[in-house]
């Protein structure tokens, strides 16, 4: 097999697992469930698992491929309740999470080096999604679903009552949320990568 051959089959390759990784995501945004520690329209999915994995199996354009082809899907099949606020910060928690941790792994391939790119990964987006939500995404959720923020406010003090405000919203719930959300994925991750990379790509 020539070059250009082996190029064509690589492109191939990874377009089907693209799709394939932006299917299985989309199924695993729609199984969302609610923890105890956020108002209920906060709810922990295990979405950016195969963004992560198409990540560090093809590069961070499949990983942005995967996280945008599973909001698209879930939009089709599903539509949106949030305005589609919820379903941006979504891709930009994933794009926030899958980029550090490529950037950190991919200069040496080692399993102690995943490990910490993950965490980085996790640590990354819990602190950015903290300024993100802050300045753009409960604002505008705020505006487009007609809420006003001091009832998205209210929804966390009922979950805590050392919330008094926005900003100890995110320091309290979005920013622990997120490290636990993450961090599974990331465990996941870590657990799973190296054997489904084997299984998929010789």
């Amino acid at each position: 097999m020539n070059q250009e051959q082996t190029n064509t089959t690589r492109k191939t390759r990874n377009a089907v697992l693209i799709a394939m990784f932006g299917a299985v995501s989309m199924v695993l945004m729609l199984l969302e469930f609610p923890i105890p520690i956020a108002p209920p329209f906060m709810k922990i999915d295990l979405s950016d698992l195969p963004a992560i994995l198409g990540t560090f199996m093809i590069g961070p354009g499949a990983g942005a491929g995967i996280a945008a082809l599973k909001i698209v899907l879930k939009l089709v099949f599903k539509g949106t309740d949030t305005a589609f606020v919820g379903e941006l910060s979504n891709f930009v928690c994933a794009l926030m999470y899958i980029l550090p941790s490529y950037f950190f792994y991919h200069r040496k391939k080692t399993k102690k080096r995943a490990a910490i790119s993950l965490m980085l990964g996790t640590l990354s987006v819990s602190i950015l999604a903290v300024f993100v939500n802050y300045f753009i995404m409960f604002p505008l959720y705020s505006k487009l679903y007609g809420m006003p923020l001091k009832a998205i406010i209210a929804m966390g003090t009922a979950v805590n009552s050392h919330i008094n405000g926005l900003f100890s919203m995110m320091l309290i719930i979005v920013f622990p949320f997120n490290i636990l959300k993450y961090g599974i994925v990331s465990v996941i991750t870590f657990i799973a990568y190296k054997r489904l990379k084997r299984a998929l790509i010789h």
